[in-house]
């Protein structure tokens, strides 16, 4: 993959003020790309955008986008396109993931989760639309998650939902989009280590630690790499595709799995 590929490349990426998004801004920064990344709230959104740009010495920039408002992701697409010159490769990875058994379940929890979880990647592959299309190609990344595509876990039952639904919505687009030259894939990242993940406990990560075969956590940077494998020009091939993250931690069927097999 060379670095002189990201030169003259327009990279938008929603929620990447933190986390993993914050891990694909910042990869893409170090290759040279010009970086435009969301957050929900603008002053963060400038700091760490910023702070970005003095780390990896690149062109970065940031601001506030709900995803659940269609007129701020299509003025976030106004936005690339007035300091970039558009989008080559939409990063839509902005996603909220609050615990709540199903008993407990409202109707306004679900919505909001759909809401910037699945309508809000829509929306935003929706905006670029017009902007990849004059130039004949693009790509799109979503970044979706092993729960609800691969596994599930008690208490995110809507998060299971959105991010089920995002890979439905994958491979019809990549379907629609594929003779604009636009390719639509997706990275499935397992129990990567964020604040957000920290916020659950160590008995959590202990035992999330545990369960995965490389014996680690991912870091964002794993996922991050993967993201720009997919938005590179060696992957001009590849659409409508999954790409599992995770170190292994859904291959084994029972903890007996993990047990060293029985020599003759």
């Amino acid at each position: 993959m060379t670095f002189t590929q990201w030169q003259d490349r327009s990279v938008v990426v929603t929620g990447g003020t933190r986390g993993i998004g914050l891990g694909i801004a910042e990869l893409f920064a170090r290759q040279g790309a010009a970086v435009l990344l969301t957050g929900r709230d603008a002053e963060t959104a400038r700091t760490v955008a910023d702070d970005l740009a003095r780390r990896t010495d690149g062109r970065v920039a940031g601001m506030a986008v709900d995803m659940r408002q269609p007129e701020q992701i299509e003025h976030m697409v106004a936005e690339a396109e007035r300091r970039h010159g558009g989008v080559d490769v939409l990063c839509a990875n902005a996603g909220i993931f609050p615990e709540r058994p199903l008993r407990e379940m409202t109707a306004d929890d679900v919505d909001e989760v759909l809401e910037v979880n699945l309508r809000g990647s829509i929306l935003s592959v929706r905006a670029c639309l017009p902007t990849m299309e004059r130039a004949g190609r693009g790509r799109i990344v979503v970044t979706s998650s092993i729960t609800g595509p691969t596994t599930g876990y008690a208490g995110w039952s809507h998060y299971g939902a959105s991010k089920a639904g995002q890979l439905g919505f994958v491979r019809s687009a990549a379907l629609e989009l594929a003779p604009h030259g636009i390719t639509v894939n997706a990275v499935l990242p397992g129990n990567v280590r964020t604040d957000g993940l920290a916020g659950l406990g160590p008995d959590y990560l202990r035992r999330m630690t545990d369960s995965i075969p490389l014996g680690r956590l991912g870091e964002t940077a794993d996922i991050a790499h993967a993201v720009l494998f997919l938005a590179s020009d060696e992957a001009a091939f590849v659409t409508g595709q999954t790409l599992t993250v995770d170190g292994g931690q859904t291959l084994p069927e029972s903890l007996d799995a993990f047990a060293t097999p029985h020599q003759p």
